[in-house]
């Protein structure tokens, strides 16, 4: 027999086919094949439910435990165990006699061809399965933690009013105003509030240091009423008016924790001659950023979830469709783990922390005063913010020269006065914390910045993760005090610096920036 060839003399798998059925073996066409399993398989799940198999289970368990009993029987009649010579029947026949006595009357529930010496065994060893799984369960429901809710708190927070009209919450904890040597205004980081600031921080400290304390709500978080239109510009604005309205009227530090770093980097970028200087821990930039190497890009998101990476580019691509996820975690009404909720991956110093009672409390009260008007939107305007672009603020914070370009008006200007470069951007100081086992803003991201600033001090944490370092530790937030602002001097005496005796020039001083940002206050 010969096979027709086709398709440029490669046989077709219908031509193979005839071959097989020419030489006597039958095939059967794998259509049809599965066709009838499924029907078979159909017919099987019709005849036979869910309902059918556990009584038939039960049924077959039933007929086993009345062989077992049956033969139990048999051997302790054979034996010499119930004899009246017996050790048993002589110590336990008596009492036994009596209480089956007193028993007898539960022999009237059983079915008249039901051998209670049979039945009674079955039913004993039923109750004690059914205790059995009755414990099992209870144990495990008490190893489920209880789902807790969210609660609602009465609005407690001081508003100040801004020039559009919105009204922004804060708090003001440490030194009072007038005896503040140093002024340190901290934005809050994403899901958070004002009641965040550093966490677990001593007022003992703060007076130690001469330090006031300004933590604000952002635009829709906690008290703060939302921003129409949210940016960088307006992120520093704020901060200012909140500044001057608080009678701040030196220059201040700035603090930024993880996500709230971006409004740090916009008051360097936009009011730089207000800022004293500038404390950052792991501080995160836009993920997306395109001056950002190969290398530096890879390291940072192979170090994150895919559930995060999938908020990246939903925040950036379709923002909207975050309103979907985030209602179904922290807006849903019940408490979660950080971890969780912000799709994050923590290493094990972190792990303990967050397991910490102290930090589980305070979650939860900054998280229930974080989504306190119970919107979405300002989470949205927050994650966008986090990957928008934000041009050159990084390069424009750098210290670099600035000298007069090349032309005709700066060639003329030089036979009048001799042209100087001059250096431009943040001149202050700029201090940045970053755990090397951190998983959560890796430390690529600071060997990027260290790049772009390479004046910035450095502070690399061996064995800190991102919220060990500067989360309820009194040594470390000693530390970070010392670093920032050297040794304590306590907060300002009002009456060792009295108004009239301040110099024009001693008033032009205290103008100018400090190397700690200590100002001398105005009386």
């Amino acid at each position: 027999m010969t096979t027709e060839v086709r398709r440029g003399g490669v046989p077709t798998w219908h031509d193979d086919l005839t071959t097989l059925i020419d030489t006597g073996i039958k095939v059967t066409s794998p259509k049809f094949v599965s066709e009838e399993v499924m029907m078979t398989s159909a017919a099987e799940e019709e005849s036979e439910s869910v309902g059918d198999q556990i009584r038939g289970f039960l049924k077959s368990w039933g007929e086993m435990l009345v062989e077992l009993g049956r033969g139990c029987i048999a051997i302790v009649q054979q034996s010499d165990m119930l004899t009246d010579d017996s050790f048993i029947v002589q110590n336990l026949g008596k009492p036994l006699s009596k209480a089956s006595k007193r028993l007898s009357f539960f022999n009237h529930y059983l079915p008249e061809d039901r051998d209670p010496m049979l039945a009674w065994p079955i039913v004993f060893s039923v109750f004690l399965v059914a205790l059995l799984v009755l414990n099992v369960n209870s144990k495990c429901d008490s190893m489920v933690p209880l789902v807790k809710k969210v609660r609602m708190h009465p609005p407690s927070a001081t508003r100040i009013q801004l020039p559009d009209g919105r009204y922004m919450a804060y708090q003001d904890i440490g030194v009072p105003a007038d005896r503040a040597r140093i002024s340190l205004i901290a934005p809050h980081s994403f899901l958070s509030s004002r009641l965040s600031g550093i966490p677990g921080i001593k007022m003992s400290l703060l007076e130690e240091y001469g330090v006031r304390l300004i933590t604000y709500d952002l635009p829709g978080f906690g008290e703060s009423d939302p921003h129409p239109r949210r940016n960088l510009n307006t992120s520093a604005m704020d901060m200012l008016y909140l500044a001057d309205t608080l009678g701040v009227n030196e220059k201040f530090w700035v603090l930024g924790y993880s996500a709230a770093s971006l409004h740090t980097w916009s008051t360097l970028k936009y009011i730089p001659d207000r800022i004293a200087g500038a404390a950052l821990f792991a501080p995160l930039i836009n993920p997306y950023e395109p001056s950002m190497t190969r290398d530096e890009m890879s390291r940072t998101w192979e170090q994150w979830l895919p559930k995060r990476k999938l908020m990246y580019f939903l925040a950036r691509r379709l923002p909207k469709l975050l309103s979907f996820f985030y209602r179904r975690r922290f807006l849903s009404g019940n408490h979660g783990q950080v971890d969780n909720w912000l799709s994050l991956s923590l290493g094990e110093k972190d792990v303990t922390l967050i397991g910490d009672t102290r930090f589980e409390e305070f979650w939860q009260r900054d998280v229930e005063e974080s989504i306190r008007q119970g919107s979405v939107k300002p989470f949205i305007e927050e994650a966008a913010l986090q990957v928008s672009n934000w041009g050159s603020i990084l390069e424009d914070v750098r210290v670099q020269k600035k000298c007069p370009g090349k032309g005709i008006l700066p060639w003329l200007k030089s036979f009048y006065s001799q042209a100087e470069c001059e250096l431009a951007g943040f001149l202050g100081p700029i201090h940045i914390w970053q755990g090397m086992d951190d998983t959560v803003v890796p430390p690529s991201i600071t060997e990027y910045i260290s790049r772009i600033l390479p004046t910035a001090d450095i502070h690399r944490l061996q064995n800190e993760g991102h919220f060990s370092y500067f989360f309820f530790c009194d040594e470390c937030h000693r530390q970070i005090f010392s670093t920032l602002f050297g040794s304590p001097q306590g907060p300002l005496d009002l009456v060792s610096i009295p108004a009239q005796n301040i110099s024009g020039e001693e008033a032009q001083q205290s103008d100018a920036p400090r190397v700690h940002g200590i100002p001398t206050r105005d009386k």
